[in-house]
């Protein structure tokens, strides 16, 4: 028997879930404990039980994907802020997120290839290292699933942002712009807000990066979905 919450249910979850974690997390430190993870193992873990399918859900969240436009318009103000370290560092930045792109991109393929993902599933995987904002109508656009390329997302992030802790113990990055571009290019959203715990000037370049690797990947959409 499946059980029909009630309306804005999930709404209202999700927030409080959103709320507990990030308490949780400020008193604990423990990045397991982020909203990041938390927050959807919380959920996972309710709408199981209750036979909650997608679709429910989006119906009752769906103002929270709404406010994914003025986010997306809201980026140009760390670009305006960081100004004078696009000017300065232009030429290092654009290498970096040139080959980070590259790099996601391939290695999506890839790993679509070795598991045998159908062609849909593919092109939602391939947008899963730049923000949600920007990946979610690249996805639509390449011909993917939006929704899936957003869970795939989240799971790049989460991983990108425990990983680059550890690698800052082993590579020899000692300069703010190299520790937070690592993580802006690899982690996306979840990175900036592992930057940022890391140094203030990380989280801000880490920031930029984000951003500016959503546009050029949104610029270079064309030419991807001419060679796909």
């Amino acid at each position: 028997m499946t059980y029909e919450p009630m309306p804005m249910f999930w709404l209202a979850f999700t927030l409080l879930a959103y709320l507990f974690s990030r308490w949780l997390y400020r008193r604990t430190g423990r990045y397991v404990l982020s909203p990041l993870i938390l927050v959807p193992a919380l959920l996972l873990a309710l709408a199981v039980p209750l036979h909650t399918a997608y679709a429910e859900y989006s119906r009752d969240t769906r103002w929270l994907m709404q406010v994914l436009g003025p986010v997306t318009v809201a980026f140009a103000v760390p670009i305006w802020q960081q100004r004078r370290l696009l000017v300065r560092h232009w030429p290092a930045l654009l290498l970096g997120m040139l080959a980070g792109s590259a790099a996601s991109v391939a290695t999506s393929f890839g790993l679509a290839r070795a598991l045998a993902l159908d062609s849909s599933v593919t092109l939602s995987l391939a947008p899963r290292s730049i923000t949600t904002p920007f990946a979610m109508p690249l996805a639509q656009d390449l011909g993917g699933v939006p929704e899936l390329t957003a869970v795939f997302v989240m799971f790049t992030g989460v991983f990108g942002a425990m990983l680059g802790g550890v690698l800052l113990k082993w590579l020899p990055l000692r300069s703010a712009l190299a520790r937070g571009a690592l993580f802006g290019v690899g982690a996306h959203g979840a990175g900036v807000s592992r930057a940022r715990e890391v140094g203030g000037e990380e989280g801000s370049v880490a920031g930029l990066v984000m951003v500016l690797t959503g546009l050029l990947n949104l610029f270079a959409a064309p030419l991807l979905a001419s060679v796909l």
